[in-house]
């Protein structure tokens, strides 16, 4: 009887072994990424190959406090910049050499990218705030309230080249108090911080935020709704009445929303949605899609030398994949005065 029970145990272990392997193995083919370039649009062969090497770069960031984040180019550098939100710590990825934490803590920063003086400014959710770092490494508040009320938890924020400023503020995970906002806002503070203007304020979730490549078009997206929305802006920096409009529809039955954007110097946007990175042509129609296997884009950001690298962030990894098209270098260039 102890013989019989002593095989059957050996035979148990080994089954299990045997099945304990397969599961593994079945449970790491399931979740390796399918990562691919999938063609919409002919169009699509001016702006990447479709055999074009989707590259994992990091991984092993985020959490239940916020995803990886806000990717930003450090051209001078040679390294990139993004958010790591639930572990409140800014990255450094150098090609070559890998990731190191940059800073910390950062106030859960979400989205970065930098001013015309090459300034690093910052969407930090904790402080619910948006800043700039200077030269001396001190902190300047670009704006933290609006007409007396808070901010919500500003996401993203982008820099026009006359050194305006865009930002999101969708709200955040609390309930709003009776000294908070009551409402979501897309802002704009000009360059010397004098004044704050409120944009749109209809948006369930404004999350990305980004110009076309001459400044006549803002896009935002509308994360909730998973669309991207286009509205024209006159001279000033200012809306345009009545030329709101959705550009773009991201849904579908794949997991993914619209949530970080980029624009190329083509006026080609690049927008996170249901199943992988959109790329559309000016007019919003799809030309393709990168898709790299995991649940959610948060962000991308233009890079490399000839900012022909398209970096993106996953909730938890840093991605990389080459173009042919340059995207809209980040400080933009300076308007010129005629």
């Amino acid at each position: 009887m102890r013989t019989k029970i002593g095989l059957s145990r050996r035979h148990l272990l080994q089954t299990a072994s045997a099945a304990g392997g397969l599961v593994l193995a079945g449970c790491a083919f399931a979740q390796a990424p399918a990562r691919k370039i999938e063609q919409l649009s002919p169009e699509l062969d001016k702006i990447i190959a479709t055999s074009e090497p989707i590259q994992e770069l990091a991984s092993g960031f985020g959490g239940d406090l916020g995803p990886a984040e806000g990717p930003v180019w450090w051209k001078e550098g040679g390294y990139l910049l993004f958010s790591d939100i639930h572990n409140n710590r800014r990255m450094k990825y150098t090609p070559g050499q890998g990731v190191s934490v940059f800073k910390e803590p950062t106030n859960r920063a979400n989205g970065l990218t930098r001013d015309l003086q090459g300034r690093l400014l910052a969407a930090e959710h904790d402080s619910r705030r948006v800043t700039r770092q200077e030269a001396d490494g001190s902190i300047t508040v670009i704006a933290n309230s609006f007409q007396g009320r808070r901010l919500n938890r500003p996401n993203d924020v982008v820099v026009r080249s006359d050194g305006s400023i865009y930002f999101t503020d969708p709200f955040g995970p609390a309930a709003p108090e009776q000294w908070d906002l009551s409402h979501t806002g897309v802002y704009r503070v000009t360059g010397d911080l004098g004044t704050m203007t409120l944009l749109l304020d209809d948006l369930v979730f404004p999350n990305g935020i980004a110009f076309s490549p001459d400044e006549s078009i803002l896009y935002v997206t509308d994360f909730r709704r998973g669309l991207i929305r286009a509205v024209d802006l006159l001279p000033n920096g200012l809306l345009a009445k009545q030329t709101d409009r959705v550009f773009a529809d991201l849904r579908g039955s794949e997991p993914g929303g619209p949530d970080g954007m980029k624009v190329d110097v083509a006026g080609n946007v690049y927008c996170g949605g249901a199943g992988g990175i959109y790329i559309l042509d000016p007019k919003g129609n799809k030309l393709g899609r990168i898709v790299h296997g995991h649940p959610a884009t948060t962000n991308i950001g233009f890079g490399g030398d000839d900012w022909k690298t398209l970096s993106f962030t996953s909730r938890s990894t840093l991605f990389s994949v080459k173009l042919k098209i340059a995207g809209i270098p980040v400080p933009v260039d300076k308007r010129q005065k005629t």
